[in-house]
């Protein structure tokens, strides 16, 4: 696994094969590929995204492995393809799309983000990082010169984590932090499990190239919005991300007895919805400090019947923190809450997601200060409060992430919102990233 800074090994590949026919000059011309990026077509296939999955609301929703989301696959291997980039694809269903480089030897630059989205999700998370990536990869080729490292851009498979947790599947089996075999036998709530749904999907999506899951990497670069209102609310049109703070996620189920609410008194009933309004309200208030991000959600109550006495509930609860050792000690204090709050009902609690807190590499970090700067537009540093694929990457080689604005900070609903101009310039800043890493 990765540590330490941007030191790239010349670690040789095999597996990937093809030269582009372009020309290899030296990267310090004055003629980068941010000039040649088309903001205006990224804003187009922004729009013809959303469109596959799209809600009354105005809102996208593009489940994991779905056929929404296999469009979306279709269009962007499409995109690709305009501009000699080939895809392939791996076990993990994750999907690259590849420029070639100079030197095959050398290990690739990675960009990239994911495809699905939330149930009621906005129109630009995930999306925006895949088609800035896709972009980039296109402004690079219309510079007409090659760089030495190949580049590839992935859509990492389940990144939203929204019918299947945990999130990141992709981009966790590729860096080698979960085991694809346990990821595949994961159910949605319909009973639907991701090995047959990703079956189905890698159908619809259409025949590619199949390599071997995992392979050496150079770099790994993403765009997202900032999913917060710093940058927008300091006047700033760059967000150099310094780290990801740490989440725990736990699924807890509290079980009770049905009964008749008619003909059974208060006093007698094990009542499992009683029992969670009591744990969540010791949760919340136990997590109230403003540092502690907090919050319970997907709570299902069985059976659900106006008369019925609940028998069972089922939520999540997740933490978030920047300090590992606060992260522990909170969320080993969830089970002791849940014990002393629970009454007369039993409870089960299972572990979804356990992600420290990291820091990204520093050298990355100034690659996008300088390209910032050199496109004239402001940056700060910033930490990243949701998390990102970018935290898998960065256990295998060195990683970052450039945020843009969004409108209100508002993300992950239909009333996400990006301007045209934010797009472009985020993903300019990434394209002049990607064409330095290539040529170390």
């Amino acid at each position: 696994m990765h540590s330490g800074s941007l030191k790239f090994a010349n670690r040789t590949s095999n597996e990937f094969h093809g030269i582009a026919n372009l020309p290899l000059l030296p990267p310090d011309s004055e003629d980068r590929p941010s000039r040649w990026l088309d903001g205006s077509r990224l804003w187009r296939r922004l729009g013809e995204l959303a469109r596959l999955g799209a809600t009354p609301e105005g809102g996208v929703n593009r489940p994991a492995l779905s056929v929404a989301e296999a469009a979306a696959r279709r269009s962007v291997i499409g995109w690709a393809s305009e501009f000699g980039a080939h895809a392939f694809s791996d076990p993990a269903g994750n999907l690259f799309l590849k420029l070639e480089g100079s030197e095959r030897t050398l290990p690739p630059v990675l960009t990239g983000s994911y495809l699905d989205s939330q149930p009621d999700g906005g129109k630009y998370s995930g999306a925006y990082g895949m088609l800035a990536a896709l972009e980039s990869l296109a402004a690079i080729a219309a510079l007409g010169r090659r760089p030495k490292r190949s580049l590839i851009a992935a859509a990492w498979m389940n990144g939203e984590g929204s019918r299947f947790a945990p999130g990141y599947m992709g981009s966790e089996a590729f860096a080698g932090l979960r085991q694809l075999a346990g990821l595949l036998t994961v159910s949605d709530f319909e009973g639907k499990s991701v090995g047959e749904e990703l079956t189905a999907m890698l159908t619809a999506q259409g025949p590619l190239p199949a390599k071997p899951l995992g392979f050496a990497c150079a770099a790994y670069v993403e765009t997202h919005l900032e999913q917060g209102a710093k940058l927008e609310k300091d006047g700033t049109q760059i967000g150099v991300v310094t780290g990801v703070q740490g989440v725990r996620r736990f699924q807890i189920r509290v079980d009770g007895q049905a009964a008749h609410i008619g003909t059974t008194s208060r006093q007698s009933r094990r009542d499992a919805l009683h029992a969670t309004i009591k744990i969540i309200g010791a949760l919340e208030q136990f997590f109230a400090a403003p540092d502690v991000g907090f919050a319970v959600s997907q709570l299902r109550v069985e059976p659900n019947a106006p008369s019925i006495v609940p028998r069972a509930t089922h939520f999540t609860v997740d933490i978030r923190h920047r300090d590992n050792t606060v992260l522990m000690r909170l969320g080993d204090t969830i089970r002791l809450i849940c014990e002393s709050e629970k009454g007369v009902c039993r409870f089960a609690m299972t572990e979804l997601v356990s992600t420290p807190a990291i820091d990204f590499d520093p050298d990355v970090q100034a690659h996008i200060e300088r390209a910032a700067d050199r496109l004239a537009l402001s940056h700060t540093p910033i930490l990243s409060l949701g998390g990102h694929d970018a935290q898998s990457l960065k256990w295998l080689c060195p990683s970052g992430i450039i945020f843009i604005p969004c409108r209100d900070g508002a993300t992950h609903s239909p009333d996400e919102q990006i301007e045209p101009g934010q797009a472009a310039a985020g993903a300019k800043v990434l394209a002049d990233v990607l064409w330095e890493l290539a040529n170390l």
